[in-house]
């Protein structure tokens, strides 16, 4: 809906484990996804075991509803959604 901007964030907490499966499922839907940003902390000798992920998502609703569902069947992977009206 063009009068709505869509968020959905994930927290991956074993991103070793899981990334694998998530880029799976963002690539499948992403023709929806409109922005990407992710986060983790990284250093020269350390990279964080689990990273956040932020979605502005575009197209129909039931589309970012049935991302937001693949994604929560993941073992360590948490999303949640996020609907502002203009």
């Amino acid at each position: 809906m063009e009068n709505q901007i869509r968020l959905l964030g994930i927290l991956v907490k074993d991103r070793q484990h899981a990334a694998t499966k998530v880029q799976e499922l963002l690539t499948k839907y992403g023709c929806s996804i409109k922005t990407r940003l992710g986060m983790h902390e990284a250093t020269v000798d350390k990279c964080a075991p689990h990273g956040l992920i932020f979605l502005e998502l575009a197209g129909k609703a039931d589309e970012m509803l049935k991302m937001e569902q693949e994604l929560n069947s993941i073992e360590s992977v948490e999303a949640k959604n996020n609907t502002f009206d203009l």
